[in-house]
């Protein structure tokens, strides 16, 4: 399967991003997914997909932004979804494309959709493989909210806990397997608070 390279991903960013702060935002949030994900790699795992996969996992972000350049908040559901549409219009493979619709949450599920309300069609979007898995995880530790954090895990199994008992124990199950990364250098390197 064809993997692109970092510069071809940051390329597509560069041409989807619908401003240069949208992409400085969504680009350097994606880097610090990867490095997070990176702590985590194993033998058995696929280190370019993985490391592909972190690069565009949010790409769909910029289909959100409004012409004036804010950021269409009550859909940002959407954002995974959006991506996957994106990179499958570029032709890129099916299993980079799920990156994208299988990175919300801990997973979202045909039962989330319906007993939520959400604006998803049917169907479920959680990761199938150790790589999806993964990328998943590494993105609960950082977030681009204004300004940008990092996310301790004590405080995302807050978070997820108002989505259910079941997500959070999801989450304590990622925790149990991977243990937490060490954000430290990262807090120190970008200047992002951790919360």
């Amino acid at each position: 399967m064809w993997i692109p390279s970092d510069s071809e991903i940051r390329s597509l960013h560069e041409r989807a991003a619908p401003t240069p702060e949208a992409f400085a935002l969504v680009w350097t949030h994606c880097e610090i997914v990867c490095r997070i994900a990176e702590q985590f790699l194993t033998p058995e795992l696929n280190a370019d997909l993985v490391r592909a996969g972190c690069l565009l996992h949010d790409i769909g972000v910029y289909r959100l932004y409004g012409r004036d350049g804010t950021l269409d908040y009550p859909n940002y559901i959407k954002h995974g979804l959006l991506g996957h549409e994106l990179l499958e219009a570029e032709g890129f493979p099916e299993p980079l494309c799920r990156f994208c619709s299988c990175h919300t949450g801990v997973g979202v599920t045909r039962a989330d959709i319906r007993e939520q309300g959400l604006p998803l069609p049917p169907g479920d979007y959680v990761p199938e493989t150790a790589e999806e898995t993964l990328v998943l995880y590494a993105d609960k530790f950082h977030s681009k909210k204004s300004p940008p954090v990092f996310v301790s895990a004590a405080t995302y199994a807050v978070s997820v806990s108002r989505f259910g008992a079941g997500k959070a124990a999801r989450f304590s199950e990622l925790v149990a397997t991977y243990g937490e990364p060490d954000l430290k250098p990262l807090v120190s390197e970008y200047g992002h608070e951790l919360v």
